[in-house]
């Protein structure tokens, strides 16, 4: 049934429609008003604290801690930071442990920002820092499925028919010689330091592998160029700008750089990741190293042994990398093997891995010489026994 106004009354419906409408935009206006405010322009969220004078909008500065000596870290995703129960469990594990550091998603493969699922990251990065915890920004690169929706002009490209080339997975991937692509990451991994994460780590600096890889077509990366030139380049490019203005950068690369010299296909080097990031991580997982590999038929049988080994090859690499940048071997620091920061396995693939399996992993990069570590698990549930409240100068003689 249909209902019938006279005149007089859809003249006053008509007056409480507009007066509802202007009602509605003034308080709309009054909520966004009171929201913080990114300007990525002042480096600060504006309107999230009251620090500023009477009459001026306030201004929230972050503050960043500066890079432990020893990093022990997790990761979490940006959808862990949306819960808040599951959000402040992770924090109070690395409150309660040896562990000092988040690596917490900006962007992942998806291409969505963490602000679009944790709305209040500023104050969980806040929270954080008042726990003493270091806060990582991890950035997927050149996989990045809503950019490509958005300028599918800068994707790899299918050379069949033109359109843009997935991989196995229907993964969409960025033309790694992009600059546009390029200084989309910066203007990213600017933001992210200005809502105040600490340090900015690259993940998927790399070309395609897995997929039909002879319909691949890239129209901003010259054939003739070798691949881990194009990837130098890039390398380059962001630190130059990301350190022009103090931000600490790391790279996560493929765990077989370590013991591989090629660029595996992909233009990953150890030694250009070295030169010219901060800190490097080799995704050491055991479950990712082929069958038979240094003579073991199943790598995830000796987690500890495997990583000693990898991490060691890649010690001896980047120690041979400063002495190659030192006039004499007397005068060389041997710094880079500190960059090392590997990631280690902490999710059941390949094999069951439990307190003893992912221990071996921690105790396995002691033994080839280092003091840092990442655990990764895509599920966030890790194996909260296997860290030790306990000193870093302990916890490097293990």
């Amino acid at each position: 049934m249909r209902l019938r106004f006279n005149k007089p009354a859809r003249f006053w419906l008509l007056v409480v429609v507009v007066i509802g409408v202007f009602a509605g935009g003034y308080y709309t206006l009054a909520a966004l008003e009171r929201m913080p405010a990114y300007s990525a322009t002042a480096g600060a969220v504006v309107g999230a604290t009251s620090t500023s004078t009477v009459g001026a909008p306030a201004v929230y500065v972050p503050t960043h801690i500066a890079t432990p000596k020893v990093v022990k870290a997790i990761y979490v995703t940006s959808y862990v930071a949306g819960v808040k129960t599951w959000r402040e469990k992770m924090a109070k594990l690395i409150d309660d442990t040896e562990l000092n550091a988040m690596v917490l998603d900006v962007k992942d493969y998806t291409g969505e920002l963490v602000e679009t699922r944790a709305p209040d990251i500023v104050d969980y990065i806040r929270q954080l820092h008042d726990k003493k915890i270091y806060v990582i920004g991890r950035v997927s690169v050149f996989q990045d499925q809503a950019y490509v929706k958005a300028h599918p002009e800068l994707a790899v490209r299918r050379k069949d028919n033109g359109g843009v080339w997935r991989d196995r997975k229907g993964i969409a991937w960025l033309d790694p010689g992009s600059r546009e692509a390029w200084d989309y990451i910066v203007k990213v991994s600017e933001d992210a330091y200005a809502q105040g994460f600490d340090e900015i780590n690259l993940d998927y600096i790399r070309f395609p592998s897995d997929g039909d890889m002879k319909n691949v077509q890239y129209n901003f990366t010259s054939t003739t160029t070798p691949k881990v030139v194009t990837m130098r380049a890039f390398y380059k490019y962001i630190t130059d700008r990301l350190r022009a203005q103090n931000i600490p950068v790391s790279a996560d690369l493929f765990g077989m750089t370590t013991t591989n010299k090629d660029d595996l296909g992909i233009g990953q080097s150890l030694e250009s990741a070295l030169t010219f990031f901060d800190y490097v991580a080799p995704m050491v997982y055991p479950s990712h190293f082929p069958p038979t590999f240094n003579g073991w038929a199943d790598p995830n049988k000796v987690p500890g042994e495997l990583i000693e080994f990898v991490m060691s090859k890649a010690v001896t690499r980047a120690d041979a990398l400063d002495r190659l940048a030192s006039s004499t071997l007397a005068t060389s620091s041997l710094v880079s093997r500190f960059k090392l920061r590997p990631w280690l396995q902490d999710f059941d693939y390949g094999g069951n891995y439990g307190r003893a399996e992912v221990r071996a992993q921690i105790n396995g990069t002691y033994a080839a010489g280092l003091t840092s570590w990442m655990l990764w698990d895509p599920g966030v549930k890790y194996t909260t026994s296997v860290f030790d409240k306990i000193s870093t100068t302990t916890a490097s003689a293990l």
